[in-house]
């Protein structure tokens, strides 16, 4: 029986050796498991998704889009669903590169979300003003959010489905943002574009989307604005979570208690996650893009990479905060990453312009970070 054992051996080696190379690579790929998908793992609990830039639609960033195809299964637009770039003139639609995203998003079999309709920044200021630069009354700004939303909508109807119809409207003490739509309309301005956007399209899913959303006095303004919304049958489906968090900001636990509270008056959204390691200019920077602070080099330590130490931090809270979503994940639908690399983050250039950030779960050789291996494995317990 040795002398067969041996001589089937050496056959089965011989013919491996003579067998086509193609065959032998595919001999060799039965022991190697396939490399972790990061949505594939998340499959059952909620969608995984990730923000795109124009450069990505464009077609300038194969590998960036390679790691959007391979890993996430759900997609935003950054920046060119916003009124300023899709309508930057009155009457004057552009659509192409959001024709791109939602044809990406088709092609690929994803969810697609829409960010966002109405927001104070970025929108153009004709907007706001008559042919002679006076401000334009209410019904007339009324009319011009109206025909803005329900043209934009109603193009992408079936097709885009969930929509971020009202952006950062509660300041951080729970009271109105005095916007521009807010100053010419009031309050009603809200609950009016969540109508608009219904009526174009029935069928998706319509959010409220503000960052902070972790300081008490944001969400008791918040949730008092939705219970009001849903007393007046405003369709209005749930509310979207920024996820601009750092190393030591927001505080979990207060996290939590507003992923509670969001809960349970409809779907959450972690709708736009990055974890910044720099320093904030202040204790808690938010997002209000138009905050910006002078360079420092002391604000920029990591030029050159993480240390050891803080790597250990980013992993550790990174891993924090997704035990946290697995733990409410009959709350969320989507978690969103915003950005897909950390070579193309906002975080680099805000608040302080110029600095190197570490804030995605793919670094910028759109390698995963030995944190999403972390992330799946505790889809496995949870």
């Amino acid at each position: 029986m040795l002398i067969k054992s041996h001589f089937f051996t050496l056959i089965i080696g011989v013919c491996l050796s003579l067998a086509p190379a193609n065959f032998q690579a595919q001999s060799n790929s039965l022991n190697k498991s396939p490399d972790p998908v990061l949505h594939k793992a998340f499959q059952d609990k909620f969608h995984i998704g990730a923000a795109l830039n124009t450069h990505q639609l464009l077609g300038r960033e194969p590998q960036e889009m390679e790691v959007v195809k391979q890993h996430f299964n759900s997609i935003v637009a950054e920046n060119c669903m916003k009124s300023g770039r899709i309508q930057p003139r009155q009457g004057e639609f552009d659509f192409s590169i959001s024709d791109a995203f939602v044809e990406f998003g088709e092609s690929n079999n994803m969810h697609i979300h829409g960010h966002t309709l109405i927001w104070h920044s970025q929108t153009p200021q004709w907007f706001f003003v008559d042919e002679e630069g006076e401000k334009v009354s209410k019904e007339v700004l009324i009319q011009r959010m109206k025909d803005h939303i329900q043209t934009v909508v109603g193009r992408y109807k079936g097709r885009v489905h969930s929509w971020d119809v009202v952006n950062e409207a509660i300041l951080d003490d729970g009271s109105f943002r005095e916007s521009e739509f807010y100053k010419i309309i009031g309050e009603d301005f809200i609950k009016l574009a969540f109508r608009f956007a219904h009526e174009a399209d029935p069928e998706a899913e319509l959010f409220y989307n503000d960052y902070s959303m972790s300081n008490p006095g944001k969400r008791k303004g918040v949730v008092k604005m939705v219970k009001k919304l849903k007393k007046e049958g405003i369709p209005i489906d749930g509310i979207g979570m920024q996820g601009h968090i750092g190393l030591n900001h927001p505080d979990i636990e207060e996290f939590e208690k507003s992923l509670e509270a969001y809960g349970a008056l409809g779907k959450v959204v972690i709708s736009e996650l990055d974890l910044s390691v720099l320093p904030s200019p202040r204790r808690d920077a938010g997002a209000n893009i138009s905050d910006n602070f002078e360079y420092e080099e002391k604000m920029n330590p990591f030029k050159e990479g993480l240390s050891t130490s803080v790597e250990a931090q980013f992993n550790e809270r990174y891993t924090a905060f997704f035990k946290l979503f697995l733990k409410h994940q009959e709350k969320i639908s989507r978690v969103t990453l915003w950005g897909v690399n950390d070579g193309n983050s906002w975080k680099n250039n805000w608040p302080v312009e110029g600095r190197t950030d570490y804030p995605l779960l793919f670094n910028r050789e759109n390698q995963p970070k030995t944190v999403v291996m972390d992330i799946i494995q505790l889809t496995k317990t949870r």
